[in-house]
């Protein structure tokens, strides 16, 4: 007889079993669906990901690469012959080229570029495959000897995920299938993204900044160019950030995302068509007060076969759907797939009558869905993670929708594993990163390890979030601690009236980035919380101006001034200015690397809160970057949660 395993919450350790599934791709035929199966691996510290295969019909998914690194970015070509996809083996650093016959067999290398290669897409005849990889344009550095001084002209000279790139600009390839080296397409000191190929191949659509103005503002245009390479055409007039170009079937027009403000943040993405020769590119969602995702930056708009529609996601209230639009007399979107989840990505079938799409919600890392195109018909393809998901009790967020300052927000609260009416429980209050982001409907692992060590978990979504109109997304501009703050502890407070078994003596607070932030300036402004964890955060604004990557425009942008315009909001509205303030015990963590939120901006609380002589904690993780807690090393992750979880014991004793 089989004994029953105990049911168990999720642990740190459960995110090496997971089963993170991406890019879904639908054979031409719709017969199959290509897709990324990617695996934390705690023994070798590293990610592992193959592409796998699942048919329509129903049968077991199957791997189809093998390789001991990563493989991702599955492409069929379009007679659905051949996949091609970026991988990282055979030895190379950086991630290459491959296609392989899409019965099987051993995948060909067609590319060997020092930089790597990412965003493959195929030329309409199947002969060729554009993509993007940086250049090196600076003097090599010789091993062994010194390295050269930079000589730095630009502002926006180092990136976040990249480290330097005034020196390694992306530019657009094209590799023929004969065996051919890749031609260059794109050149100049401009960095080049997402290729589109015209039906007829004679054009390649991307977006780049070659405006005179590029360094001070966040516009990106779309341009054409041959795919032999010459002169890019400019098609959009420098209005704001474009992305995601997408030729329609004929040709004669191109769907794009973006907004038309040169440097303002909050706005909403809103989907728009251009003429394929230049002219005024018309709005599709202007009366859509929700923003247009851009499916986890892998994919943008997608036209149906005949041309007649655009298919798109839209964040709302905590969710994303997919919405449809016509091209033809401008209708009003109307939603085809919506629900508490989140459609991640998605591509439609060559005849355009079947949709494929991953989903994830708060109980269910993201699957493979597959629907008819107007979005009925929905099945699931995948079921990756049923067998974990039976060993490991999941905890269901309930939603309360509460009124501050004339405005709807909701929260949600999530119960902790082994529940038990009539008892009270330590809360963890989070606080969302960005501002411009969303809580809601995804699976969050971190919430669920949470809630299996016994916490409750509140989370909300204060003004400046995603998914509840341009005006709410915009009310933070100038008020970072104001209203935001008010927002959250207001959400705090409606979990707590709705929810008796939270303990109101035993509340954590924590938050990443923005969420650092507003952890760090909520406990320099009340001593509710018994104790505090601060990840990546902005803490003193001063400071960040000028050592973030991107703290040049985006503090310009949110807090409404530059420094030196304004010095004195720079200093009123960072926590760093209520140190003293702050008597709950705080947990500082920082990754090193980080160059969004420089480690300094740690190391200053840190500093000051060790001179009041108060209780603080520091860990910094070496060689991570602002990506620590979504994409650092799996040891590094893990240890995270561990460390969080130890550090909250310490004062909210759970269990008791």
């Amino acid at each position: 007889m089989t004994i029953p395993a105990k049911p168990r919450g999720m642990t740190p350790e459960d995110l090496t079993r997971i089963r993170f599934v991406s890019e879904p791709r639908i054979s031409p035929d719709g017969g199959r669906v290509a897709f990324v199966v990617t695996t934390l691996s705690k023994e070798r510290d590293e990610y592992l990901s193959n592409i796998w295969l699942v048919d329509i019909d129903g049968s077991e998914p199957r791997p189809f690469t093998t390789g001991t690194k990563r493989d991702n970015s599955p492409r069929w070509s379009p007679d659905g012959s051949v996949l091609a996809f970026v991988s990282e083996r055979d030895g190379h650093d950086k991630p290459q080229l491959f296609v392989v016959p899409s019965h099987g067999r051993e995948a060909r290398r067609v590319t060997e570029l020092a930089n790597g290669v990412k965003a493959p897409v195929w030329s309409p005849d199947g002969t060729r495959l554009a993509f993007v990889s940086r250049v090196n344009t600076g003097e090599p550095e010789e091993e062994g000897k010194s390295k050269p001084p930079r000589f730095i002209t630009s502002l926006k000279y180092k990136s976040n995920d990249e480290g330097f790139i005034y020196n390694r600009r992306s530019h657009v390839f094209v590799v023929a299938l004969d065996g051919n080296e890749p031609v260059q397409v794109t050149h100049g000191d401009f960095d080049d993204a997402h290729p589109a190929w015209s039906l007829d191949g004679s054009l390649i659509a991307f977006v780049s900044a070659r405006h005179e103005d590029r360094d001070y503002d966040n516009a990106r245009d779309v341009f054409v160019v041959s795919p032999k390479g010459g002169e890019p055409r400019r098609v959009t007039g420098t209005a704001g950030p474009a992305s995601h170009p997408a030729f329609s079937p004929d040709g004669l027009t191109i769907a794009y995302l973006g907004h038309r403000y040169l440097t303002e943040l909050g706005r909403n993405e809103r989907l728009y068509i251009v003429p394929t020769e230049g002219g005024d590119p018309a709005c599709l969602t202007e009366h859509l007060d929700r923003s247009v995702d851009a499916f986890a930056e892998r994919s943008g708009p997608l036209w149906t076969p005949d041309g007649q529609k655009l298919l798109f996601a839209v964040m709302d209230r905590g969710a994303v759907g997919v919405f449809s639009v016509e091209t033809v007399g401008r209708g009003v979107p109307t939603p085809l797939l919506s629900g508490e989840r989140q459609i991640l990505e998605m591509s439609l079938s060559a005849g355009g009558d079947l949709l494929a799409f991953t989903a994830t919600d708060p109980t269910s890392p993201p699957e493979v869905f597959l629907c008819d195109s107007d979005g009925t018909e929905e099945r699931r393809l995948t079921d990756l993670n049923g067998g974990w998901k039976a060993e490991a009790t999941l905890s269901q967020p309930e939603r309360i929708t509460f009124e501050r300052d004339g405005r709807q927000m909701d929260c949600w609260v999530m119960k902790p594993f082994g529940f038990q009416e009539g008892r009270r429980y330590p809360t963890l209050l989070s606080i969302h990163g960005g501002p411009h982001t969303q809580y809601g409907y995804p699976f969050f692992d971190e919430f669920q390890v949470y809630a299996g060590a016994g916490y409750a978990v509140v989370f909300t979504n204060p003004r400046g979030s995603e998914g509840y109109g341009e005006d709410f997304r915009r009310a933070v501009i100038g008020d970072w601690g104001g209203g935001d703050y008010e927002d959250v502890m207001a959400g705090l407070d409606a979990a707590l009236k709705h929810c008796d078994f939270i303990d109101p003596d035993r509340l954590g607070v924590m938050g990443g980035s923005y969420g650092g932030f507003m952890t760090s300036w909520v406990v320099g402004h009340t001593n509710r919380f018994k104790a505090a964890c601060s990840e990546r955060a902005v803490n003193n604004a001063h400071s960040l101006f000028g050592t973030s990557d991107i703290g040049h425009f985006f503090q310009e942008a949110e807090y409404g001034a530059l420094p030196w315009d304004n010095m004195e909001w720079y200093v009123e509205r960072s926590p760093l200015t209520y140190a003293k303030n702050i008597h709950t015990p705080l947990l500082i963590i920082h990754s090193e690397d980080d160059r969004r939120c420089p480690i300094e901006q740690g190391e200053q609380l840190f500093v000051a809160l060790k001179k009041l002589r108060r209780e603080v904690l520091f860990v910094r993780f070496p060689e991570e970057t602002h990506e620590l807690s979504r994409s650092g090393k799996p040891r590094h992750r893990i240890q995270r949660l561990h460390i969080i979880l130890d550090w909250f014991a310490r004062y909210l004793r759970p269990g008791d």
